[in-house]
């Protein structure tokens, strides 16, 4: 019997090194150089690596397509209209040469289908079209028509004679990969990296193992591994695509769901945090005795969730999403109270100069009557101002302490950090912020507690980026504004009723109320047809003049002692208008402050919009926000603008966003390493998104480290991923 148990221990054994083995020699093949594949070459390689970063086959393999051509139909030039994105026609080159002079010259060739004649045109390169082109050859063309003088002309097509392969590719869809200059220059133009693909898919040959467990492939009906890339590089048809596309998707956000959530299990079990035990006098005075307003429900229930956190014995991370105006500071501020009630110091960091100073009179004015020691840190701060506080932080007597990217230095070190809140956190490299979170571990104490982390942003953030983005954080919205507060009105106007928003400005000044004016550029641009602020400022100047009004005017490139200067002239009311760029995005809180204008609205991003308009509608009286832009829009702009008039909902606002320049472009999402997506589209794959969630949630609590053998190729390829690979690519 024992025999018989060695045998069959042996045979396991004997196929389980044979599947490592087989695995290694597929990751050997992968993990091949890029320029072994034949088509590359060193040189081609070395462009590939610089453009693209892909190192290997298995990079290349990851270059998925970012749409696809349909080559399936051959239109007649009768048929062709100028809706239709991309045509693909079949014909003779009749006759061809070059018209016009000097920068104007061109080659100009007449194509027909035997019925119709369209003019084919080459702007650049037009030297070598000449003799390319034979009288008697037939030439599948391809590109965008373009309406010219009630004429249709194809300008730079795509050009191939008619031959039995192209016919073949050409029946089927294509793919269109992303490329660069330098990468043309190398032939490696869409179509160039298309042949790569072809050479190197050819010779997968099951290379590619499976990347997900087999039950999660039979319960969603997923096409194989291999079988989805070969589809998604060249589908034989929609539905092949579709299902390759499906497959490839929910792997990609379901490994990515299944990190985060891997990580915030680890993190829960492994890392404490101080214990507040307790809600004392700091937080139970100020309550009751010197709260400015009452909390709204949303704002309630945020700090229970802070509370409960807090109180658990393990660290903290929560994540206070806002819109402008909804209360985070106050929530901020009884958080820190908190923790001050049970015997530690806080701290909260600000991007900039402005909003850190901004905290640090919020700070002092509303918890003045505590009688709390707090000090601001910054760039700006005076040496001797400098070990005061960094004396102060060590002995304990030093609160809380207020400050920029200055908090992190090595240099600053506190007695018992309990609570640091990071605002504005996009602007905050993951470095950074590990940085503050690793305060209490300097001096060599490794075993030190890690303070609560409570992380702010006034830029909503929608759902699904949210679970992306932060799908290891505890996430707690404010989803209430104050009551009292009035909607912003926003208008838009062009450059043509500029006189009639003159004319507005007076009228809100003499009511007494004082004006923002933002423009995106500091300085005149030769690439860019934009107002700028200086010739902004001169013109309103004009309008304006002195003595009867006052302009402050306040930019990134002035030193820090006349940015502040100017700034509080506008914070005392000495000045009714403040002309600026987008450095008063965050940080100013001027509850007289009534209208804000915005210059050149085209050129900013809807995010950035809305959080400029946030910085009116704090006070009691009517707020207004004015869109200038010029009178010929695009269609995204008009969209941009429609939202902003149509909605003050910062959600709402965030998910148009979204949808319009896709996840990866939202500020400060590139910097976090996750938005490297290969396939997924958050904006359209919600569904996916959250069943991916749901599952990797699932297999967590049911085999936290996969144990089961079913699930082993979850560890090997969180392994993988772990590894640092980067993809550029990204399916829209």
């Amino acid at each position: 019997m024992l025999i018989i148990q060695m045998k069959f221990l042996q045979a396991i054994l004997s196929v389980f090194h044979y599947s490592i083995n087989f695995v290694q020699m597929q990751r050997s093949f992968l993990d091949t150089p890029i320029e072994f594949l034949k088509g590359v070459g060193p040189m081609r390689a070395e462009a590939l690596k610089k453009e693209l970063r892909i190192f290997t086959f298995d990079d290349l393999l990851n270059l998925f397509p970012f749409r696809y051509v349909d080559r399936t139909k051959f239109y007649r030039i009768s048929e062709i209209n100028e809706d239709m994105p991309y045509v693909q026609l079949r014909g003779k080159i009749s006759h061809g040469e070059l018209v016009g002079e000097g920068r104007a010259k061109r080659y100009v060739a007449r194509f027909t289908d035997g019925f119709d004649t369209i003019e084919l045109v080459w702007f650049q390169g037009w030297r070598w079209m000449q003799g390319k082109f034979s009288a008697g050859t037939e030439y599948i063309v391809f590109g965008k028509p373009t309406a010219f003088n009630r004429k249709f002309n194809m300008a730079h097509p795509e050009v191939e004679a008619v031959n039995e392969d192209n016919l073949k590719l050409n029946s089927a869809l294509q793919a269109v990969y992303p490329s660069t200059e330098t990468l043309k220059n190398k032939g490696l133009d869409s179509n160039g990296i298309r042949r790569l693909q072809t050479t190197l898919v050819s010779q997968l040959n099951n290379h590619l193992t499976e990347t997900l467990p087999d039950y999660l492939v039979k319960e969603n009906n997923f096409v194989p591994k291999e079988e989805a890339v070969k589809q998604i590089h060249f589908p034989t048809g929609n539905a092949e695509l579709a299902k390759a596309r499906a497959r490839l998707k929910f792997e990609e956000l379901f490994y990515l769901q299944l990190k985060l959530l891997k990580q915030k299990t680890i993190r829960s079990a492994t890392t404490r945090g101080f214990v507040f035990s307790k809600v004392g006098d700091y937080f139970n005075n100020f309550y009751k005795d010197h709260l400015p307003f009452p909390l709204t429900g949303a704002q309630k229930r945020v700090v229970k969730e802070i509370r409960v956190d807090a109180g658990s014995g393990k660290q903290m991370n929560r994540l206070l999403q806002g819109d402008v105006g909804s209360g985070k500071t106050m929530v901020a501020m009884l958080s820190m109270l908190i923790a001050l009630d049970n015997g530690y110091q806080a701290c909260i960091m600000a991007p900039t100069e402005i909003l850190a100073n901004q905290h640090f009179v919020s700070l002092t004015e509303t918890l003045g009557p505590l009688g709390l020691h707090i000090k601001l840190l910054t760039g700006s701060t005076k040496v001797k101002e400098r070990r005061k506080i960094h004396a102060d932080l060590l002995s304990g007597e030093l609160q809380i302490l207020v400050g920029t990217h200055a908090l992190i230095e090595d240099i600053v070190q506190f007695k018992n950090l309990g609570l640091a809140v990071i605002d504005e956190q996009h602007r905050f490299g993951v470095a950074q912020r590990a940085k503050l979170r690793d305060k209490n571990k300097l001096g060599g104490n490794n075993n030190a507690l890690a303070p609560h982390i409570l992380i702010m942003t006034a830029t909503p953030i929608p759902r699904t980026l949210a679970m992306t983005l932060y799908g290891d954080l505890d996430v707690s919205v404010i989803d209430e504004m104050p009551p009292g507060r009035k909607p912003i009105k926003t208008t838009h106007m062009t450059d043509n009723q500029r006189l009639r928003m003159f004319g507005f400005m007076k009228e809100q000044i003499a009511l007494g109320r004082q004006i923002y004016v933002v423009y995106p550029l500091i300085q005149e641009s030769e690439k860019l047809d934009y107002k700028n602020l200086m010739e902004g400022f001169d013109s309103i100047e004009r309008e304006f003049p002195l003595p009867k009004y006052q302009i402050s005017i306040v930019h990134g490139k002035q030193d820090a002692q006349r940015k502040e200067m100017e700034m509080q002239r506008f914070v005392k009311g000495q000045t009714q208008i403040m002309v600026a760029t987008t450095v008063i995005e965050v940080g100013v809180n001027v509850p007289n402050a009534s209208v804000m204008v915005i210059e050149s609205t085209e050129r900013f991003g809807l995010s950035q919009l809305h959080q400029l308009r946030g910085r009116v509608g704090r006070g009691a009286e009517q707020s207004f926000c004015v869109l200038m832009s010029s009178f010929k829009l695009s269609k995204e702009s008009q969209i941009r603008i429609e939202t902003m008039c149509r909605t003050n909902d910062g959600f709402e606002i965030a998910d148009v966003d979204m949808k319009l320049r896709g996840p990866g472009d939202i500020e400060g999402t590139q910097q976090s390493g996750i938005l490297n997506l290969k396939i997924a589209d958050l904006s359209q794959d919600v569904k996916i998104l959250q069943d991916a969630r749901i599952i990797a949630s699932k297999i967590l609590d049911e085999d936290p480290d996969f144990q089961k053998p079913e699930n082993f190729i979850l560890s090997k390829q969180l392994e993988e991923q772990s590894k640092g690979k980067t993809v550029w690519s990204k399916v829209g």
